[in-house]
């Protein structure tokens, strides 16, 4: 660091040891009015910081997917994407090292109208925080995949824009996570590097004509971060983009990508670079019906408009256990291509299970923007929503028989099942506060 930052290394080296900044950016959609708004992050108009850390745990709204908690530098995503795609045109997305899902559900909330994103994580647990932080953000267009990135072999020149978060040494850490220090070494910067290297020749190959590669990490080193970019700048197809990032930002321009040092900006560490494939030729992709679901007719589909905002829009499926799915019609194409080149992937949402001829809605649904405004709904308070969202069943006042929406601040929580004298609260199990 001393080699790369020379008289700024103490300006540096001090950051490393004050508090990090606290961030995070808003839902589009589901923001609660009461949330502080008074400092923005420049680079995002979603980001805002606070003053300090409070319990997230224990606020209900963060549940119900308001707000995700996210590094201010990483943000930086919103302004490449912008920069890059500003026309208004349906993008097809990958998100190729995805969990916990920051990157992905900020992407989501900024694609123009008609795109959609796959998010994908090859480590099976880290796949699993990665769904749950999309289900709560609540977004029809999202899709998650758990594969390896050798396994997109067959896309080909599908992708208008491939990100790569690139595992990485982790140095932008060093501030926020003492246990980053601990784990840094040499042997792991080359490491990281390698793989690195090996993530990014064939994430390149996704692209389709004029497609675009962002390439990132939370790291400084240069082994890591300039050799990589220049080897996609000078040995791929692709052409390195500069992105017009104001001065005032902070940010330190390399020869190819951008770096935030936390003593330069309100922020961690962290690389970025752009590239554009210039040219090619647009790809033909075959694909075939899900293997695992079946559509539902459509003098079946009935039951299902009750419980959604516009059910017309969507196509149907089933499995063997009776569960359903919903998927947005103008998605399916591009979602059975995806189908036929990947094994382990998520597409629609899952709106419930049918028991005889009532819906068992999910969790998952609950908390979907494509939710039903219209169905019975009690407005509880702040110790209510938490007592429920640690599967409890505290008294609820004016609760209706059968399936009725819990809210907080006007924010969907989950379900419960009103039985006249009491109810059964449907929270997942997995999701409930342990605090």
């Amino acid at each position: 660091m001393q080699g790369l930052l020379a008289d700024d290394f103490s300006a540096f080296f001090e950051a490393l040891e004050t508090d990090p900044p606290v961030s995070l950016r808003l839902h589009p959609q589901k923001a609660p009015s009461a949330f502080p708004t008074e400092e923005q992050v420049p680079w995002c108009a979603l980001g805002r910081y606070l003053p300090e850390r409070p319990s997230f745990t224990l606020d209900p709204t963060f549940h119900a997917g308001a707000y995700y908690v996210q590094e201010a530098s990483s943000m930086l995503i919103d302004a490449a994407f912008r920069a890059c795609f500003p026309s208004e045109r349906p993008l097809r997305v990958l998100d190729l090292c995805a969990a916990p899902g920051g990157k992905s559900t900020l992407l989501t909330s900024i694609l123009p109208e008609g795109s959609w994103l796959l998010a994908n994580e090859v480590i099976r647990s880290r796949y699993q925080i990665l769904r749950y932080n999309l289900q709560k953000w609540g977004y029809h267009n999202t899709f998650t995949s758990n594969h390896d990135v050798e396994d997109f072999a067959g896309l080909k020149g599908f992708f208008d824009l491939v990100l790569v978060d690139a595992p990485c040494s982790g140095e932008g850490l060093f501030r926020k996570d003492q246990a980053a220090r601990q784990e840094w070494s040499s042997d792991n910067v080359k490491l990281c590097a390698a793989r690195q290297g090996r993530i990014l020749k064939t994430a390149k190959e996704l692209l389709a004509p004029n497609g675009v590669l962002l390439y990132c990490t939370c790291t400084y080193n240069q082994q890591e971060n300039d050799a990589n970019a220049k080897w996609l700048a000078n040995e791929s197809d692709l052409a390195y983009e500069s992105l017009p990032f104001p001065e005032a930002w902070g940010l330190e321009e390399r020869e190819y990508g951008y770096q935030a040092y936390p003593h330069r900006l309100n922020g961690e560490g962290f690389f970025l670079a752009a590239f554009r494939k210039n040219g090619g030729e647009q790809t033909k992709f075959r694909s075939k019906p899900f293997q695992k679901l079946q559509v539902v007719r459509d003098k079946d589909t009935v039951g299902a408009a009750p419980w959604m905002n516009d059910a017309r829009s969507y196509r149907f499926y089933s499995n063997d256990k009776g569960s359903w799915r919903a998927l947005a019609q103008h998605l399916v194409t591009d979602a059975e291509i995806l189908a036929t080149n990947l094994k382990r992937l998520e597409v629609g949402t899952i709106l419930g299970e049918w028991k005889g001829k009532q819906l068992v809605p999910s969790a998952e649904w609950a908390l979907q923007l494509a939710c039903s405004t219209d169905l019975p709904n009690v407005e509880v308070d702040q110790t209510t929503a938490l007592e429920f969202l640690r599967k409890n069943t505290p008294p609820i006042e004016n609760l209706p028989k059968g399936w009725a929406l819990i809210k907080h601040q006007g924010l969907n929580l989950g379900w419960v099942k009103g039985l006249g004298n009491r109810y059964n609260n449907y929270y997942p199990k997995n999701w409930r506060i342990r605090m």
